[in-house]
Protein backbone atom coordinates (compact mmCIF):
# COMPACT_ATOMS: atom_id res chain seq x y z
CA UNK A 1 0.00 0.00 0.00
CA UNK A 2 1.64 3.16 -0.95
CA UNK A 3 0.79 6.08 1.57
CA UNK A 4 0.56 9.04 0.98
CA UNK A 5 0.95 12.72 3.60
CA UNK A 6 0.39 16.14 3.31
CA UNK A 7 0.25 19.00 5.95
CA UNK A 8 -1.38 22.47 6.09
CA UNK A 9 -3.90 24.68 8.69
CA UNK A 10 -7.19 24.18 6.22
CA UNK A 11 -8.73 26.99 7.72
CA UNK A 12 -11.97 28.09 5.94
CA UNK A 13 -12.00 24.82 3.75
CA UNK A 14 -12.35 25.78 0.26
CA UNK A 15 -12.26 24.72 -3.12
CA UNK A 16 -8.47 24.96 -3.60
CA UNK A 17 -8.06 22.93 -0.56
CA UNK A 18 -10.38 20.07 -1.51
CA UNK A 19 -8.42 20.06 -5.13
CA UNK A 20 -4.99 19.71 -3.25
CA UNK A 21 -6.28 16.84 -1.23
CA UNK A 22 -7.77 14.90 -4.47
CA UNK A 23 -4.48 15.48 -5.97
CA UNK A 24 -2.43 14.15 -2.97
CA UNK A 25 -5.14 10.91 -2.72
CA UNK A 26 -4.44 10.39 -6.36
CA UNK A 27 -0.82 9.84 -5.40
CA UNK A 28 -1.47 6.76 -3.46
CA UNK A 29 -4.01 4.20 -1.81
CA UNK A 30 -3.76 5.95 1.98
CA UNK A 31 -3.81 9.99 2.64
CA UNK A 32 -2.44 10.97 5.73
CA UNK A 33 -3.28 14.57 6.24
CA UNK A 34 -1.59 16.79 8.98
CA UNK A 35 -3.70 19.95 10.42
CA UNK A 36 -1.56 22.33 12.49
CA UNK A 37 -2.26 23.68 15.91
CA UNK A 38 -3.38 26.72 16.84
CA UNK A 39 -0.18 27.32 18.91
CA UNK A 40 2.37 25.81 15.78
CA UNK A 41 0.05 28.21 13.59
CA UNK A 42 1.13 31.21 16.21
CA UNK A 43 4.64 30.43 15.92
CA UNK A 44 4.51 30.27 12.12
CA UNK A 45 3.24 33.83 12.55
CA UNK A 46 -0.06 32.87 11.65
CA UNK A 47 -2.60 34.31 14.17
CA UNK A 48 -5.46 35.12 12.36
CA UNK A 49 -6.82 31.73 11.53
CA UNK A 50 -10.52 32.21 12.19
CA UNK A 51 -11.44 28.77 12.65
CA UNK A 52 -10.66 26.42 15.48
CA UNK A 53 -8.43 23.30 15.29
CA UNK A 54 -11.61 21.07 15.99
CA UNK A 55 -13.57 22.97 13.29
CA UNK A 56 -11.08 22.39 10.81
CA UNK A 57 -10.55 18.53 11.27
CA UNK A 58 -14.20 17.98 10.70
CA UNK A 59 -14.14 20.32 7.54
CA UNK A 60 -11.37 17.97 6.17
CA UNK A 61 -13.06 15.04 7.23
CA UNK A 62 -16.13 15.71 5.80
CA UNK A 63 -14.55 15.73 2.31
CA UNK A 64 -14.21 12.29 2.53
CA UNK A 65 -11.13 11.77 0.49
CA UNK A 66 -9.02 11.41 4.09
CA UNK A 67 -8.25 8.13 5.52
CA UNK A 68 -6.29 9.59 8.91
CA UNK A 69 -5.89 13.06 10.50
CA UNK A 70 -3.15 14.13 12.92
CA UNK A 71 -2.34 17.45 14.25
CA UNK A 72 1.54 19.10 13.13
CA UNK A 73 2.44 20.63 17.01
CA UNK A 74 6.08 21.27 16.13
CA UNK A 75 9.15 22.03 13.85
CA UNK A 76 10.60 19.14 12.84
CA UNK A 77 7.34 16.84 13.02
CA UNK A 78 7.06 15.69 9.59
CA UNK A 79 10.41 13.86 9.84
CA UNK A 80 9.10 11.89 12.47
CA UNK A 81 5.33 11.51 11.03
CA UNK A 82 6.89 10.24 7.57
CA UNK A 83 8.58 7.45 9.85
CA UNK A 84 6.11 6.57 11.97
CA UNK A 85 3.78 6.07 9.78
CA UNK A 86 5.83 4.60 6.64
CA UNK A 87 4.78 7.36 4.47
CA UNK A 88 6.01 6.74 0.52
CA UNK A 89 5.37 10.44 -0.64
CA UNK A 90 5.35 13.62 0.89
CA UNK A 91 2.84 16.07 -1.49
CA UNK A 92 2.56 20.01 -0.88
CA UNK A 93 1.15 22.68 -2.87
CA UNK A 94 3.36 24.57 -5.50
CA UNK A 95 3.97 27.91 -3.79
CA UNK A 96 6.18 25.75 -0.68
CA UNK A 97 8.34 25.16 -3.94
CA UNK A 98 12.00 23.56 -3.12
CA UNK A 99 11.34 24.60 0.77
CA UNK A 100 10.75 21.02 1.81
CA UNK A 101 13.11 19.23 -0.45
CA UNK A 102 15.21 18.13 2.66
CA UNK A 103 12.71 15.16 3.31
CA UNK A 104 13.41 13.80 -0.03
CA UNK A 105 16.30 11.92 1.77
CA UNK A 106 12.88 9.88 3.58
CA UNK A 107 10.32 10.05 1.08
CA UNK A 108 9.42 10.88 -2.20
CA UNK A 109 8.46 14.88 -2.25
CA UNK A 110 6.10 16.32 -4.78
CA UNK A 111 5.00 19.84 -5.31
CA UNK A 112 0.85 19.71 -6.74
CA UNK A 113 -0.50 22.43 -8.48
CA UNK A 114 -1.73 25.23 -6.70
CA UNK A 115 -5.58 26.48 -7.05
CA UNK A 116 -5.26 30.16 -8.93
CA UNK A 117 -7.11 33.11 -7.48
CA UNK A 118 -8.16 31.01 -4.01
CA UNK A 119 -6.61 30.48 -0.75
CA UNK A 120 -7.82 31.22 3.24
CA UNK A 121 -5.59 34.37 2.65
CA UNK A 122 -7.64 36.02 0.34
CA UNK A 123 -10.97 34.72 1.40
CA UNK A 124 -9.92 37.23 5.01
CA UNK A 125 -8.82 39.40 3.23
CA UNK A 126 -11.80 40.10 1.35
CA UNK A 127 -13.86 39.92 4.66
CA UNK A 128 -15.09 43.57 5.60
CA UNK A 129 -12.37 45.78 6.68
CA UNK A 130 -12.66 48.53 9.69
CA UNK A 131 -10.66 51.23 10.59
CA UNK A 132 -9.06 51.61 13.27
CA UNK A 133 -8.05 54.90 14.89
CA UNK A 134 -5.21 55.94 18.02
CA UNK A 135 -5.64 58.51 20.48
CA UNK A 136 -2.32 59.39 22.87
CA UNK A 137 0.53 60.26 23.49
CA UNK A 138 2.27 56.85 25.02
CA UNK A 139 5.58 54.80 23.56
CA UNK A 140 2.26 51.61 23.64
CA UNK A 141 0.10 53.54 21.08
CA UNK A 142 2.99 52.81 18.81
CA UNK A 143 3.24 49.26 19.64
CA UNK A 144 -1.06 48.99 19.10
CA UNK A 145 -0.33 51.12 15.56
CA UNK A 146 2.44 48.46 14.68
CA UNK A 147 0.83 45.59 15.54
CA UNK A 148 -2.65 46.50 13.46
CA UNK A 149 -0.43 45.79 9.94
CA UNK A 150 -0.01 42.14 11.18
CA UNK A 151 -4.38 41.36 11.64
CA UNK A 152 -6.53 40.75 8.70
CA UNK A 153 -9.78 42.82 8.70
CA UNK A 154 -7.99 45.84 10.69
CA UNK A 155 -6.50 49.01 8.92
CA UNK A 156 -4.56 51.73 10.51
CA UNK A 157 -6.64 54.94 10.29
CA UNK A 158 -5.56 58.15 12.31
CA UNK A 159 -3.52 58.95 15.11
CA UNK A 160 -4.86 62.05 17.78
CA UNK A 161 -1.45 63.02 19.25
CA UNK A 162 0.17 66.04 21.10
CA UNK A 163 3.62 64.54 20.38
CA UNK A 164 3.60 63.68 16.73
CA UNK A 165 7.50 63.53 16.48
CA UNK A 166 7.68 61.43 19.37
CA UNK A 167 5.07 58.91 18.06
CA UNK A 168 6.47 58.44 14.91
CA UNK A 169 9.43 57.49 16.72
CA UNK A 170 7.62 54.15 17.90
CA UNK A 171 6.21 53.56 14.54
CA UNK A 172 7.47 51.73 11.74
CA UNK A 173 6.34 53.31 9.13
CA UNK A 174 6.49 56.39 7.75
CA UNK A 175 3.43 57.95 6.37
CA UNK A 176 1.52 58.09 9.97
CA UNK A 177 -2.00 60.25 9.07
CA UNK A 178 -2.62 62.64 11.87
CA UNK A 179 -6.46 63.54 13.28
CA UNK A 180 -6.61 67.27 13.92
CA UNK A 181 -9.10 66.55 16.70
CA UNK A 182 -11.21 63.93 17.95
CA UNK A 183 -14.17 64.41 15.42
CA UNK A 184 -11.70 63.83 12.49
CA UNK A 185 -10.31 60.77 14.55
CA UNK A 186 -14.03 59.80 14.82
CA UNK A 187 -15.00 60.31 11.48
CA UNK A 188 -12.11 57.89 9.97
CA UNK A 189 -12.91 54.88 12.59
CA UNK A 190 -14.17 52.24 13.41
CA UNK A 191 -12.86 51.23 16.55
CA UNK A 192 -10.55 53.63 18.75
CA UNK A 193 -7.75 52.70 20.95
CA UNK A 194 -7.17 55.17 23.49
CA UNK A 195 -3.82 55.55 26.02
CA UNK A 196 -5.01 58.29 28.08
CA UNK A 197 -4.54 60.58 31.54
CA UNK A 198 -7.07 58.17 33.93
CA UNK A 199 -8.57 61.32 34.95
CA UNK A 200 -9.83 62.17 31.90
CA UNK A 201 -10.50 59.00 30.52
CA UNK A 202 -14.33 58.55 31.36
CA UNK A 203 -15.09 61.35 29.25
CA UNK A 204 -13.08 60.72 26.33
CA UNK A 205 -14.37 57.43 26.14
CA UNK A 206 -18.04 58.04 26.75
CA UNK A 207 -17.61 60.44 24.14
CA UNK A 208 -16.69 57.77 21.49
CA UNK A 209 -19.07 55.08 22.66
CA UNK A 210 -22.13 57.95 22.45
CA UNK A 211 -20.54 58.40 18.86
CA UNK A 212 -21.53 54.84 17.76
CA UNK A 213 -17.32 53.88 17.79
CA UNK A 214 -16.43 51.03 19.43
CA UNK A 215 -13.18 51.06 22.28
CA UNK A 216 -10.06 49.69 23.39
CA UNK A 217 -8.84 51.41 26.38
CA UNK A 218 -6.18 51.28 28.53
CA UNK A 219 -6.65 50.28 32.43
CA UNK A 220 -7.73 51.62 34.21
CA UNK A 221 -10.67 52.53 31.27
CA UNK A 222 -12.24 55.17 34.17
CA UNK A 223 -11.94 55.37 38.04
CA UNK A 224 -15.35 54.43 39.96
CA UNK A 225 -17.33 51.57 39.59
CA UNK A 226 -20.25 54.08 38.84
CA UNK A 227 -18.84 55.59 35.39
CA UNK A 228 -18.07 51.68 34.37
CA UNK A 229 -21.06 50.70 34.63
CA UNK A 230 -22.95 53.70 32.47
CA UNK A 231 -20.21 53.15 29.57
CA UNK A 232 -21.18 49.08 29.78
CA UNK A 233 -24.79 50.32 29.62
CA UNK A 234 -24.25 52.87 26.68
CA UNK A 235 -21.96 49.75 24.88
CA UNK A 236 -24.83 47.81 25.18
CA UNK A 237 -27.36 49.86 24.09
CA UNK A 238 -25.39 50.89 20.84
CA UNK A 239 -24.03 46.81 20.29
CA UNK A 240 -20.78 48.24 21.05
CA UNK A 241 -17.27 46.67 22.64
CA UNK A 242 -15.60 48.26 24.99
CA UNK A 243 -12.45 46.79 25.45
CA UNK A 244 -10.55 46.46 28.71
CA UNK A 245 -6.69 46.54 27.15
CA UNK A 246 -4.81 44.86 29.56
CA UNK A 247 -2.19 42.95 26.97
CA UNK A 248 -1.23 40.51 29.07
CA UNK A 249 -4.30 38.69 28.83
CA UNK A 250 -4.53 37.54 25.36
CA UNK A 251 -0.36 36.68 25.69
CA UNK A 252 -0.74 32.45 25.59
CA UNK A 253 1.38 32.02 28.26
CA UNK A 254 -0.16 33.99 30.78
CA UNK A 255 -3.70 32.30 29.01
CA UNK A 256 -2.10 28.74 30.20
CA UNK A 257 -1.24 29.87 33.35
CA UNK A 258 -4.62 30.76 34.27
CA UNK A 259 -5.32 27.36 32.43
CA UNK A 260 -3.62 25.30 34.46
CA UNK A 261 -4.38 26.79 37.56
CA UNK A 262 -7.66 26.24 37.42
CA UNK A 263 -7.10 22.81 36.16
CA UNK A 264 -6.15 21.48 39.66
CA UNK A 265 -2.78 20.46 38.55
CA UNK A 266 -1.20 22.12 41.62
CA UNK A 267 -4.45 21.29 43.90
CA UNK A 268 -6.41 24.27 45.75
CA UNK A 269 -5.28 27.81 44.99
CA UNK A 270 -3.89 29.08 48.55
CA UNK A 271 -2.01 31.95 47.34
CA UNK A 272 -1.26 34.26 44.33
CA UNK A 273 1.58 37.01 44.58
CA UNK A 274 2.09 39.64 41.64
CA UNK A 275 4.60 42.07 41.36
CA UNK A 276 5.20 44.96 38.72
CA UNK A 277 7.50 47.73 38.79
CA UNK A 278 9.33 50.12 36.51
CA UNK A 279 12.38 52.74 37.16
CA UNK A 280 11.84 56.12 36.14
CA UNK A 281 10.98 55.85 31.56
CA UNK A 282 13.18 57.59 29.65
CA UNK A 283 10.51 58.76 27.29
CA UNK A 284 9.74 62.14 28.97
CA UNK A 285 6.98 63.21 26.52
CA UNK A 286 4.99 59.57 27.69
CA UNK A 287 1.70 59.82 28.00
CA UNK A 288 2.30 57.23 31.22
CA UNK A 289 5.61 58.65 31.91
CA UNK A 290 3.25 60.85 35.06
CA UNK A 291 1.32 57.92 35.69
CA UNK A 292 1.89 56.32 39.56
CA UNK A 293 2.28 53.27 40.53
CA UNK A 294 -1.26 51.97 40.46
CA UNK A 295 -2.46 53.65 37.92
CA UNK A 296 0.74 52.54 35.70
CA UNK A 297 0.89 48.79 36.97
CA UNK A 298 -2.49 48.31 39.07
CA UNK A 299 -4.68 46.98 36.69
CA UNK A 300 -1.78 44.23 35.41
CA UNK A 301 -0.97 43.29 38.65
CA UNK A 302 -4.30 42.88 39.85
CA UNK A 303 -6.01 40.78 36.67
CA UNK A 304 -4.30 37.62 38.00
CA UNK A 305 -5.72 37.71 41.24
CA UNK A 306 -9.04 38.12 40.43
CA UNK A 307 -8.67 35.67 37.36
CA UNK A 308 -8.07 32.77 39.83
CA UNK A 309 -9.52 33.54 43.04
CA UNK A 310 -12.71 35.90 41.84
CA UNK A 311 -13.64 39.41 42.65
CA UNK A 312 -15.57 38.17 46.24
CA UNK A 313 -12.63 38.57 48.66
CA UNK A 314 -13.58 39.24 52.21
CA UNK A 315 -11.38 42.37 52.68
CA UNK A 316 -8.38 44.22 51.65
CA UNK A 317 -5.88 45.95 52.72
CA UNK A 318 -3.62 48.87 50.53
CA UNK A 319 -0.37 50.29 51.98
CA UNK A 320 1.04 53.35 50.05
CA UNK A 321 3.71 55.26 49.75
CA UNK A 322 4.00 59.01 48.16
CA UNK A 323 6.41 61.10 46.28
CA UNK A 324 7.64 63.57 48.35
CA UNK A 325 5.58 66.24 46.68
CA UNK A 326 2.52 64.34 46.93
CA UNK A 327 1.67 63.96 43.07
CA UNK A 328 2.01 60.03 42.71
CA UNK A 329 2.44 56.50 44.72
CA UNK A 330 5.44 55.58 43.78
CA UNK A 331 4.75 52.16 45.54
CA UNK A 332 1.57 50.92 46.49
CA UNK A 333 0.80 46.71 48.13
CA UNK A 334 -2.67 45.34 48.52
CA UNK A 335 -3.42 42.58 50.26
CA UNK A 336 -6.41 40.30 49.63
CA UNK A 337 -8.15 37.98 52.06
CA UNK A 338 -10.50 35.25 50.22
CA UNK A 339 -12.73 32.76 52.39
CA UNK A 340 -10.06 29.98 51.52
CA UNK A 341 -6.93 31.93 50.08
CA UNK A 342 -5.04 35.11 50.42
CA UNK A 343 -3.45 37.23 47.61
CA UNK A 344 -0.88 39.83 47.22
CA UNK A 345 0.30 42.57 44.88
CA UNK A 346 3.68 45.04 44.75
CA UNK A 347 3.44 47.81 42.01
CA UNK A 348 6.15 50.17 42.12
CA UNK A 349 6.90 53.72 39.89
CA UNK A 350 10.67 54.46 40.02
CA UNK A 351 11.00 51.36 42.48
CA UNK A 352 12.78 47.88 41.16
CA UNK A 353 11.70 45.00 42.49
CA UNK A 354 11.72 41.38 41.08
CA UNK A 355 8.97 41.25 38.66
CA UNK A 356 8.08 37.62 39.04
CA UNK A 357 3.79 35.83 39.72
CA UNK A 358 3.90 32.58 41.87
CA UNK A 359 0.77 30.50 42.60
CA UNK A 360 1.12 28.69 45.83
CA UNK A 361 -1.32 25.51 45.75
CA UNK A 362 -1.89 22.24 48.06
CA UNK A 363 0.36 20.29 45.45
CA UNK A 364 2.51 22.49 43.77
CA UNK A 365 3.14 26.18 42.35
CA UNK A 366 3.08 27.86 39.04
CA UNK A 367 6.55 30.32 38.94
CA UNK A 368 6.68 32.72 36.54
CA UNK A 369 9.79 34.83 36.09
CA UNK A 370 10.68 38.38 35.79
CA UNK A 371 9.11 40.29 33.66
CA UNK A 372 5.81 37.89 33.86
CA UNK A 373 3.22 40.32 32.25
CA UNK A 374 5.10 39.65 29.17
CA UNK A 375 6.17 36.10 29.35
CA UNK A 376 6.62 33.36 27.31
CA UNK A 377 7.58 30.75 29.59
CA UNK A 378 6.40 29.08 33.21
CA UNK A 379 7.43 26.71 35.35
CA UNK A 380 5.43 24.27 36.92
CA UNK A 381 6.86 22.79 40.45
CA UNK A 382 6.36 20.07 43.02
CA UNK A 383 8.05 19.21 46.50
CA UNK A 384 9.71 16.59 43.89
CA UNK A 385 11.71 18.66 41.93
CA UNK A 386 12.15 15.64 39.29
CA UNK A 387 8.44 16.37 38.55
CA UNK A 388 9.17 20.09 37.69
CA UNK A 389 7.40 20.93 33.90
CA UNK A 390 8.89 23.71 31.75
CA UNK A 391 6.68 25.22 29.19
CA UNK A 392 7.23 27.99 26.18
CA UNK A 393 4.71 29.78 23.64
CA UNK A 394 5.38 31.82 21.48
CA UNK A 395 4.72 35.62 22.45
CA UNK A 396 3.24 37.51 19.68
CA UNK A 397 3.69 41.63 19.92
CA UNK A 398 2.91 41.21 23.75
CA UNK A 399 -0.15 39.90 23.27
CA UNK A 400 -1.29 42.83 21.57
CA UNK A 401 -1.89 41.04 18.06
CA UNK A 402 -4.05 38.30 19.66
CA UNK A 403 -5.93 41.24 21.50
CA UNK A 404 -6.74 42.94 18.32
CA UNK A 405 -7.74 39.77 16.42
CA UNK A 406 -10.46 39.30 19.48
CA UNK A 407 -11.43 42.68 18.93
CA UNK A 408 -11.86 42.32 15.18
CA UNK A 409 -13.80 39.01 15.92
CA UNK A 410 -16.21 40.74 18.58
CA UNK A 411 -17.31 43.91 16.37
CA UNK A 412 -17.23 41.23 13.06
CA UNK A 413 -19.56 38.67 14.56
CA UNK A 414 -21.13 41.07 17.87
CA UNK A 415 -20.45 38.56 19.82
CA UNK A 416 -19.38 39.35 23.55
CA UNK A 417 -15.98 37.10 23.63
CA UNK A 418 -13.30 38.53 25.51
CA UNK A 419 -10.21 36.92 27.92
CA UNK A 420 -11.19 39.71 30.48
CA UNK A 421 -15.12 39.76 32.40
CA UNK A 422 -16.89 42.90 33.09
CA UNK A 423 -16.93 41.63 36.43
CA UNK A 424 -13.38 41.60 36.83
CA UNK A 425 -12.65 44.73 34.42
CA UNK A 426 -15.63 46.54 37.35
CA UNK A 427 -13.48 45.29 40.77
CA UNK A 428 -9.88 46.43 39.01
CA UNK A 429 -11.06 49.72 38.59
CA UNK A 430 -13.07 49.23 42.26
CA UNK A 431 -9.86 48.94 44.15
CA UNK A 432 -8.17 51.78 42.28
CA UNK A 433 -11.02 53.56 43.44
CA UNK A 434 -11.02 52.36 46.83
CA UNK A 435 -7.57 53.56 46.98
CA UNK A 436 -8.07 57.41 45.42
CA UNK A 437 -11.14 57.51 47.91
CA UNK A 438 -8.43 56.70 50.89
CA UNK A 439 -10.80 53.68 51.63
CA UNK A 440 -9.13 50.60 53.08
CA UNK A 441 -5.76 52.07 52.95
CA UNK A 442 -2.58 52.80 55.08
CA UNK A 443 -0.29 55.72 53.59
CA UNK A 444 3.37 54.76 54.93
Amino acid sequence: MKKVITYGTFDMLHYGHINLLRRARALGDYLVVGITSEDFDKQRGKINVKQSLYDRINAVKSTGLVDEIIVEEYVGQKIDDIIKYGIDVFAIGSDWKGKFDYLSNFCQVVYLPRTKGISSSSIRNNMSTLKMGYIGNSTILGKFYNETAYVNGLKQSLVLTNTPSFIKKNIKENNVNFAKNVEECIDNSDVVYIVSDPEKNYSLVENLLNKGINVISEAPICLSRKEFDNLSDIADKNNLILFDAIKTAYSTAYHRIVLFAKSGIIGDIVSVDATCTSLSSSYAKSEDAKWGSLFAWGPTALLPVFQLLGCNYKSKEILTSYSKDKTIDVFTAINFVYEKAIASIKVGRNVKSEGQLIISGTKGCIYVPAPWWKTDYFEVHFENSNDNKRYYYELNGEGIRDMLLCVYDNISTKKNLTFISKNETREIIGVIEDWKNKVDTIEI
